[in-house]
């Protein structure tokens, strides 16, 4: 198979709807809708097609604070600062169902790959877990000391992890319901956080204006950007997981190569704070929203082949990572220092590397963590 050309990530689309700042954006599986939502309350649901009606769902009290399709692309998931949490019907009908335990606002929520479950993280420093079909509060991990911005499922399912303004992450295992591992490297409140498509590392971005990736296995601080020049507020993994995409409050997107861990793109394209980042299910699109009240979705171009096909094919379960890890040991302001604008001229880039060939090196010189 020839090896695909790296080109520039292109502009596609802008949405205008939102009254104010939007705070969160997730593509369907299939990509044919984006939901949004916005400090003005409302979730609007853009249709990729052309010409096509947005649908603006009401009912949230106050401002929404995320958004998240279910696998299926069937239900559509959203947390608001007015407490609760809804399961919509992403159809014309906008039907909803509200959910409540939390005690003040609901700042993440993330379904479980399987669908049957979800998970919320909430300003009163819980994260909970609740039954999708049964419609209930299931159980609550209760260790963190300050407000909680984020939680995530582990692809898998087994794991979770949480973001918070105590200034670590921490990993769970689902199961047990107990805290594996806490995270302690940020220097600010953690702003949000993911797992590697593999399941085998995570990603959080800080207040402190970088971005970290640890593997969960062994707990060493595989990667550190200090890139951006003010709070990073979002992130999300490219499919293949060798690309990550962040959104800073310097108004800035970056795009980051993992596997060597350098800076690919900065774009500009939003007036004021990038919030929210979002690649699409099969890496082709990503979406970004801002505070100033625009949803703008992307072309990567950087994998100009099918890559649904390709990751459906050759992306290898986690069980094959290596014990040492599948990313490279980068520290990013290292190479560039924390302030610099240095792009790299995008490189040839063969498929054994686009497919997940995991890799475990240091810079030259580079000390042992």
């Amino acid at each position: 198979m020839a090896a695909p050309c790296l080109e520039d990530p292109s502009l596609e689309r802008h949405f205008k709807g939102h009254r104010d700042a939007v705070t969160c954006v997730d593509f369907s599986l299939n990509t044919k809708q984006l939901a949004s939502g916005s400090m003005d309350s409302c979730l609007m649901i853009w249709h990729m097609k052309p010409q096509s009606r947005a649908y603006r769902f009401a009912g949230h009290k106050d401002a929404v604070t995320s958004v998240n399709f279910s696998p299926s692309g069937h239900l559509l998931a959203s947390g608001s600062r007015d407490k609760t949490v809804r399961i919509w019907i992403p159809n014309v009908k906008g039907e909803s169902t509200v959910f409540r335990a939390h005690t003040a606002t609901v700042r993440s929520v993330h379904f479980c790959s399987d669908g049957q479950s979800f998970v919320t993280a909430s300003d009163d420093k819980t994260v909970k877990v609740w039954s999708t079909h049964r419609q209930k509060f299931l159980f609550s991990l209760s260790q963190h000391i300050n407000w909680v911005r984020c939680a995530r499922f582990s692809p898998d399912g087994r794991l979770i992890v949480s973001a918070s303004d105590d200034k670590t992450v921490k990993l769970w295992d689902k199961t047990t319901r107990e805290c594996v591992h806490s995270y302690c490297e940020h220097g600010g409140f953690v702003t949000y956080v993911d797992f590697h498509p593999s399941g085998t590392c995570i990603a959080a971005a800080g207040m402190d204006n970088t971005v970290k990736v640890w593997d969960v296995r062994t707990h060493r601080l595989l990667q550190h950007y200090q890139l951006h020049s003010a709070a990073v507020n979002a992130l999300s993994f490219h499919p293949s997981g060798n690309y990550l995409l962040t959104a800073s409050s310097d108004s800035t997107l970056k795009i980051l190569d993992l596997m060597e861990g350098r800076l690919l793109y900065t774009l500009h394209g939003h007036q004021g704070p990038a919030t929210a980042v979002a690649f699409s299910r099969t890496g082709e699109y990503f979406a970004s929203g801002g505070s100033d009240e625009q949803v703008m979705v992307w072309k990567s171009n950087f994998d100009v082949a099918d890559y649904g096909e390709v990751i459906k094919v050759h992306r290898p379960p986690a069980t094959l990572a290596t014990s040492s890890g599948n990313l490279p040991l980068w520290d990013a302001e290292e190479m560039y220092g924390p302030s610099s604008r240095h792009t790299p001229t995008p490189k040839q880039t063969t498929w054994s590397t686009l497919v997940g060939v995991s890799l475990i090196s240091r810079l030259p010189g580079q000390e042992e963590r």
